[in-house]
Order: C-alpha cells, then structure tokens, then sequence
C-alpha cells in the first residue's frame, strides 16, 4: 500500500473539526497564549540577572521576580486548559469517526465481510481510531504547538543577533528534515507489527465463538499451538519496530546535544566579543533548552507516528472502499402489499475462480403464494436467499420483484418489504421491547401489544416475568429456542413486509412452543408471498408450490399438489419413502 500524503490527513482531521469551530478556536487561542508566555517569561529573568548586575533598586528586582512568578504561573494554566480542550476536541471528534467507520463498514457488499473477520473490524474502528485520537490530540497540543514554540523562539534569537538567529534557524531545519527521514523509515515497520496485532485480534473472536466445538473435538493444543505462533510473528514484529524506536531515540538525543554544543560556543563568542549581556546568555542557553525539548518531544510524537501513520494507513483503505451494491439509478420504489419474486436464468458464484452455486435457476411466485424450498445442504438454498436480499447481484441472469429488476430497486426498500426468519434468531442484551422494535423507539408499547395479540401470542408475553422490560441476556440465552422464535416473529409483523422468508422456523420445537409458532405463521402469511426453506417435508404442507435445488439447479419445480400427485416426481418419492430433502 502507498504511503497516504500529508494532505489526506489534513482532509481527515478537517472533516470532522467542522463541527467543532469554536472549541478549536477557544484552543488556538489558549495554544496561542501558552506559546507566547513560554517565550516572554525567560525575557524576565535576562531582566532580572543583568539587573543585579546594574545594582538596579531592589524594588525593581522584587517587581520583576513577582511578575516572572505570576507569568510562569499563568502559563501552567493556560498549557493544562489547551490540553484539557485539546484532548476534548480530538475524543468528539474521533467519536463521530468511529460512528462514520461503523456506518461504513455496514454498508460495504457482504463479500468484503466474508473476507474479513469480526475481529479486523473491532481493531480498524477501535484500535486505529483510538491511535489516532492520539495523533488528533498530539498534533494540535504538542507537534503544533511545539512547531510555533520554535518559530516564536527563532525570532527571538534573530532579534538578540541576526548570525545566532541565522545559525540556528538552519539546525532548526536540519533536524526536523532528519527526523522527518526516520519517520519515513520507521512507518512501515509499526505497519506490519498492527497488521499482525489484528490478525491475533481476528483469529481469538473466531476461537473463542466457537469454544464448545474445540474442546468438542479435542483441537485445543492446536488453537493454543496456533496462538504461540501468531505471538511469535508479532515477537518479530515487534523486534523490527522497537529497532526503529532506538533510532529515532538515538537521531534525537545527537541532534539536541549538538544543539546545546552550539549555543555554549556562540554564547561564549558574543559575550567575549560585547555584542551580548550576561542575562542574555542565559537567554539562549534557555531558548536552546526550550529548542532541545520541542525536539524531544517530536522525536516522541515520530515514535508515535510509526503507529499512527499505519493506522490512518489502514483506516483510508477502510474508507475508501467502495460498496459496489447500490441502489439503481432512478430507482423504482417497492410497492407496499404481497409481492411477485421472478428469477429469470440467474447464475451466481462467491468468486470468479469458483464453482457457480446458483445455476440458471427460473421461478415465479405469485403475489400472495407460498413458496417450499427444498435441497440438500450445499444445495445453494442459503446462496439463494442473500441474491433475494441483495446481498449480492446475480452473475448473469435478473432477479424481479413486482416486474421490477430488483438492480434498479433502493435496496432499503427490499430489506423493509422482505423479512428473513432463521432458526437461530439473533437476539441482544437489552429488553424484550428493543429486540422486538430493534431500538425504534417511536413503536409504542399499544402497538407492541396489538400485534402480539393479532398473532396469538399474548400468553407468551404474560409468561415473562416483567414484560415487554423483561431483559434478555446476551445472544437471547435466557429464552428458549422457540421463544426466540416467537419474538421474531413479532418484529416481522412490526416490519410489515410483502415477502416473508422462512428458514424452518419451526424446528427443534417442543409441541406446545411449535403450536403457538405455527398458529404466528399462519396469521402472518395472510396477504403475504412467502418462501419456507424447508429440512422436513412436513414443514412445506402449507406451499402453493414447490422448488427442489441440487448443486443450485432447479431439479424439480412445480404446484405442490401435482407433484404429489405424480408417483415420478422427486417430491412425491420423498414422501412415500419417508425420506427428508436435506
């Protein structure tokens, strides 16, 4: 990956300052004021040595040593309230990027997702974002300020004497172009080391999700031999990094000795030759140990810069990749009622090198009717249902709804008008009322209520000890399988959708639980088409038709009750040996 220039940070960091004018406007003025007190102050001092030297009134010496307190005071003050709104601009600020980068990682193609991990997107938004909260804060409070602090004290130097002004004006440049050079240098090596932090980040969310099934089937000595060799590359990593981190360590300390070698002789000069006062000389031997620690602390912010610069890296590719599923142009709204699903000669494979899963597959269902999907595991029936969503786009062929391309469709309104109940619903840790309401808050309780009522289920709702407050664990493991189910269900009716997906919504069920959820399908098939991806062939006794998948080719394709009727079909020969369709 290229290095990205300065100004793409600049555009960054602009962005999301926008919102905040005044607060960094505050901040500028307290940096501002800071700064100039830091230059000011050491102008008293000089005062006060060459003024004893003077035999100036004690009344004077008193005036100046109070005023050197009161400034020196003030200026602690001021350098506290820049930082405390420095740190407070950068943490709003990378807040609403955290929000944006979520918002933009949601809305990328679901094979951007299937090739990466939960736990790279856990590191990208938090890990990288909270780095460059970091390098926000930084900027502003130390690489800015401290950038000023040299310019302001250059000046002064130019102003006691143009050759000392001159002389270190050119070390000023020197050194900021050879730390410049380190950071070049040293990037690239942070840059790997924060790639194999993420992979360690992706490999323990997948491991730890899927505990059960290691211990399961005896693979912990391999997961933890996998563990010591992720830590072992970081190790190598880190090893590279830290080698950068003793150069620009070492760069540094050269440069501000150097630089007091520097002043010490030209001090020496100017005094022996009269040109300067002795207060003045202690003036640039304190100008140079305020040099020498803007330099220290850029060499710190470099060392920083080495994380930061692969962060901001990393989260520009982020950001600039591109959705390639999205709404057509002049797209044609979904209308509200059941809806007709036609797919005509659709071809889909994950990848181009790949065996397609969805084979020139046609179908209709009409408005209103019940569509049984049946097919061995591996079929392409789950393939089938993301190309319906628009998870992805067809290779070759069209998917229609309602007559319409679903490409020149929005495809908010595809995933309000349809609606996908799957045996293993997806519950969070929060009430009963925001997982069936997903957080809309402006659902009220009345019409929660009405619609449990409609699909029969208010003895469920009485069942649970506070109601619609009643908290749910997280992953919903404090309801059951089929009282899972019947909140789903729940929010499908909320939803109101023209197309309902079912994937054998009622399995695993005891029979009280399987009567209530059978009674909720019922009542929400009513004006609504439907398609039940079925496991058992009892569950698709309600279809109109029926479509049978293998190696994601339509092998069988028909009304139900002809196909039951016709002893050739496969349909006909599944039920009369008994046999199950997956």
């Amino acid at each position: 990956m290229a290095k990205i220039p300065l100004k793409r940070y600049y555009e960054i960091l602009s962005t999301y300052l926008k919102k905040q004018k005044l607060a960094f406007g505050i901040l500028t003025l307290l940096l501002l004021s800071s700064i100039g007190l830091q230059v000011v102050i050491p102008q008293i001092m000089r005062y006060f040595i060459d003024a004893t030297q003077l035999d100036v009134a004690a009344g004077k010496l008193l005036i100046a040593a109070l005023a050197f307190l009161g400034a020196a005071l003030l200026q602690q003050i001021l350098s506290v309230a820049a930082t405390y709104t420095g740190a407070s601009v950068a943490w709003t600020a990378t807040n609403a990027l955290r929000e944006d980068m979520a918002d933009h990682c949601l809305s990328l193609d679901m094979q951007f997702h299937k090739e990466k991990s939960p736990g790279e997107f856990i590191e990208r938004i938090e890990g990288d974002v909270t780095a460059f909260n970091t390098f926000f804060s930084q900027l502003v409070i130390r690489i800015m300020g401290n950038i000023l602090l040299v310019i302001g004290i250059l000046a002064a130097l130019v102003m006691i004497n143009y050759r000392l002004g001159l002389a270190f004006i050119i070390f000023a440049i020197v050194a900021l172009l050879i730390l410049n050079q380190v950071r070049s240098i040293a990037v690239p090596k942070h840059k790997a080391l924060r790639e194999a932090e993420t992979a360690l980040f992706g490999f323990l969310e997948e491991r730890l999700a899927g505990t059960e099934d290691i211990r399961a089937c005896g693979a912990v000595d391999y997961v933890i031999n996998r563990l010591y060799q992720m830590h072992a590359r970081i190790l190598k990593k880190w090893r590279a990094s830290s080698l950068m981190h003793l150069l620009i360590g070492s760069a540094g300390g050269v440069l501000i000795i150097f630089g007091y070698g520097l002043a010490m002789f030209l001090s020496y000069r100017l005094y022996k030759e009269g040109v300067i006062t002795l207060g003045t000389t202690y003036l640039i031997i304190h100008y140079i140990n305020l040099i020498a620690r803007p330099i220290r602390e850029i060499t710190q912010q470099v060392e920083n810069m080495q994380n930061i610069g692969a962060s901001v890296e990393r989260m520009d590719e982020l950001l600039r990749t591109k959705q390639t599923i999205v709404d057509g142009i002049d797209a044609v709204a979904i209308m509200d009622g059941a809806l007709q699903l036609d797919f005509e000669h659709v071809t889909f494979h994950y990848k181009d090198d790949e065996k397609s899963v969805i084979n020139d597959l046609s179908f209709l269902i009409e408005p209103g009717k019940v569509l049984g999907l049946l097919g061995r595991t591996g079929g392409g029936k789950t393939t089938l249902v993301r190309l319906i969503f628009r998870l992805y786009d067809p290779v070759q062929g069209q998917i229609r709804i309602n007559g319409v391309p679903l490409s020149r469709t929005k495809i908010a309104d595809v995933r309000q008008q349809i609606a996908y109940v799957t045996q293993d619903v997806q519950l969070f840790q929060a009430s009963v009322r925001d997982n069936i309401t997903f957080f809309n808050k402006s659902i009220s309780d009345e019409t929660i209520h009405q619609v449990i009522g409609i699909l029969g289920l208010t003895s469920w709702l009485d069942s649970l000890p506070h109601g619609l407050d009643t908290r749910l664990d997280s992953g919903g493991r404090s309801l059951s399988a089929g009282e899972a189910q019947l909140l789903a269900f729940t929010r499908v009716f909320l939803k109101d959708p023209g197309l309902i997906i079912f994937d054998e919504a009622s399995s695993r069920l005891d029979p009280g639980t399987e009567q209530l959820v059978e009674g909720a399908i019922d009542r929400i098939l009513r004006g609504r088409t439907a398609i039940i991806v079925a496991h058992r062939l009892a569950t698709v006794q309600r279809a109109d038709h029926i479509l049978i998948l293998d190696n994601g080719k339509s092998i069988e394709y028909g009304d139900r009750e002809q196909l039951l009727a016709d002893p050739n079909s496969q349909f006909s020969q599944l039920h009369l040996t008994g046999l199950e369709a997956s």
